[in-house]
């Protein structure tokens, strides 16, 4: 089996490799034509190098989709983890006997009404299960608050009270908080990780029904080599258009790039810190994180520890799966665009700090791989940004040079003919890596006509993608510029640490959308002023980077808003089948999250 498992590994790599590089040479090739009638300037060598880091990227993403989606089409994956294990969504596996569980929510400073509701959900959905005896509660907290140290005791001790289970459910504040979440983990590993041969990791926002946490452990029992079995959470709960722009999106496209993910990986894929359940015994050997040189943010103690200790494991022999399509498995997304960008503040620094491992001895190409898709996943924002700058002066010097090839009101560019259909070709190629996939989602549903129901219906889903589209193409400037500005504080040697996430939205007042982005506003005025004064023939081109700068403000207040959440849910639009038709789990959290 271990060798079958190689050998099928080694050909979906060098596939999928194949696919990417082969894309990515291809769009250079277009790209570079029209410079090849002279000699390349330094602008242009920088711009064909931007343009390939850029399109490598791109064309990952795109072709785990795609794999993702013939994956689903065919049937599913002859070598995913729930089929290797002989376990479905049905499985009547006996519980292997003797098990110890510990479920595990590190917290430090979240509400705590929130924390423990999501807890009692999860733990009263392990109670309708024949194997929660096997289980026992943690609650590691970091905070520091007295306040919410005292509320937080509170909501425990009644949490036991509910569940009659104070030898079940148990509370530990630490008196050190060294280390953050990935000290918290260790101290519990030192301390108890002895009694327990699995943990099963929560965040704060964390919901995982029952039955999935049985089939979690029968895989783990059933597959001793696994040292970390990660699900695919799915976001829910947030009411404000954001939020459920974003859940719908996270539902509607996510099963295709991770089930792409998962063929292409297999047992080398990827730890995301919460959701999971984790081997005991392996993680405390070799999951002990090393110190990086210098202080922070670059340096000291590592901030995004789950790719690291993933990295770790999988260099000592362990493997690590992604179990995609078992379901019952739930977080919850910042409920604002201003938040969601905070979020990324916290994870762009801890990623940013891979860049000292990326060389590092020992780790695999597959480990280098993931490291470089999370320092990629911010870098990309101050390239992408660079691009457009070199892109424009570059058409505006030859726009001094060279006749102008704009005719009349067209605001398409006539090329010379020798160029005209590689430059299209480029641009088809580039707009299809970035849509194609959700164009797929939509093809996939549409021949499960119950499925599409749970998304509102055939014509309110595709209104759902079109409206998706334009969001996500109006905010992407923003998140652009806010990536390149927190790249360019942490190069600077500004830390923030680690703060609390927001997790309860809010409408956003004027004030606060203006002061997060009103430098946003300025910039995307200063650009459609310098564009059109001086690249007119070239402005439509960059109106979709500039009209998101300039509606900013008004669009983040728009999205913060559970007015016209409410009023898109009421018009079918952005559905879910976790609201059209809820689970045992999440009609549990509504009942404890909403008691008096």
């Amino acid at each position: 089996m271990t060798k079958m498992l190689a050998f099928t590994r080694s050909i979906r790599r060098s596939v999928y490799y194949t696919l990417t590089i082969a894309t990515t040479l291809m769009a250079i090739a277009l790209v570079s034509k029209p410079f090849l009638t002279h000699p390349l300037t330094l602008l242009e060598f920088i711009l064909l190098l931007l343009f390939g880091i850029l399109i490598f990227g791109v064309s990952l993403s795109f072709w785990s989709a795609v794999i993702g989606f013939l994956t689903i089409v065919v049937g599913g994956d002859r070598c995913k983890i729930t089929r290797l294990c002989a376990l479905d969504q049905h499985a009547t596996d006996a519980f292997p006997s003797q098990l110890r569980i510990a479920l595990v929510m590190p917290i430090c400073n979240e509400e705590p009404h929130r924390v423990f509701a999501g807890l009692s959900a999860t733990y009263q959905s392990l109670r309708e299960t024949p194997y929660s005896d096997a289980f026992e509660v943690f609650v590691l907290s970091d905070t520091r608050d007295p306040a919410l140290r005292l509320a937080e005791e509170q909501a425990w001790y009644q949490m036991r009270q509910n569940f009659n289970a104070s030898d079940r459910i148990f509370y530990r504040n630490r008196l050190k908080n060294s280390g953050r979440k990935s000290g918290n983990i260790a101290e519990f590993c030192q301390r108890w990780g002895g009694r327990y041969d699995y943990l099963i990791m929560l965040d704060a926002d964390s919901l995982m029904a029952g039955d999935t946490l049985i089939k979690l452990v029968k895989i783990m029992a059933k597959r001793p080599k696994i040292a970390i079995l990660q699900t695919a959470p799915l976001a829910v709960n947030q009411q404000s258009l954001f939020g459920r722009i974003m859940q719908f999106s996270t539902s509607f496209y996510g099963l295709i790039y991770s089930a792409g993910a998962a063929f292409w990986q297999l047992a080398e894929s990827n730890y995301w810190g919460h959701n999971a359940i984790i081997r005991t015994r392996a993680f405390a050997a070799h999951g002990s994180l090393p110190h990086l040189p210098g202080t922070e943010p670059l340096g000291g103690e590592i901030l995004s520890h789950d790719f690291v200790e993933a990295a770790l494991l999988r260099e000592a022999g362990w493997e690590i799966w992604l179990a995609y399509d078992l379901t019952g498995s739930y977080e919850e997304i910042p409920p604002n665009l201003i938040d969601y960008a905070k979020r990324d503040r916290r994870w762009c620094q801890g990623n940013l700090q891979h860049m000292w491992l990326l060389g590092a001895k020992h780790f695999s190409l597959i480990s280098r791989l993931h490291f470089l898709m999370g320092i990629m996943a911010y870098l990309a924002s101050p390239l992408w940004l660079l691009f457009l700058m070199i892109t424009g002066f570059e058409a505006y010097h030859y726009g001094l040079l060279l006749p102008t090839y704009f005719i009349g009101d067209n605001p398409l560019p006539v090329w010379p003919i020798s160029y005209s259909l590689e430059l299209m070709a480029l641009l088809l190629v580039t707009l299809g890596m970035l849509f194609i996939p959700k164009i797929l989602s939509l093809l996939l549903l549409l021949g499960q006509p119950k499925k599409m129901t749970q998304y509102g219906g055939y014509l309110p889903a595709t209104l759902s993608l079109l409206l998706e589209c334009i969001f996500s193409t109006l905010i992407a400037p923003t998140l652009m510029i806010e990536r390149t500005r927190f790249v360019f504080a942490i190069l600077a040697k500004r830390s923030i640490g680690w703060p609390t996430q927001e997790r309860v939205g809010h409408r956003l007042r004027l004030a606060e959308a203006s002061k997060a982005h009103g430098n946003q506003t300025l910039l995307g005025v200063v650009a459609a002023w310098v564009v059109y004064l001086y690249l007119p023939n070239f402005f439509w081109w960059f109106f979709p980077v500039i009209m998101g700068l300039v509606v900013s403000i008004p669009l983040s207040i728009i999205l913060s808003s559970n007015y016209w959440g409410t009023l898109a849910k009421k018009a079918r639009l952005f559905l879910t089948p976790e609201e059209t038709q809820p689970s045992r789990l999440l009609t549990l959290f509504k009942k404890y999250y909403h008691r008096d």
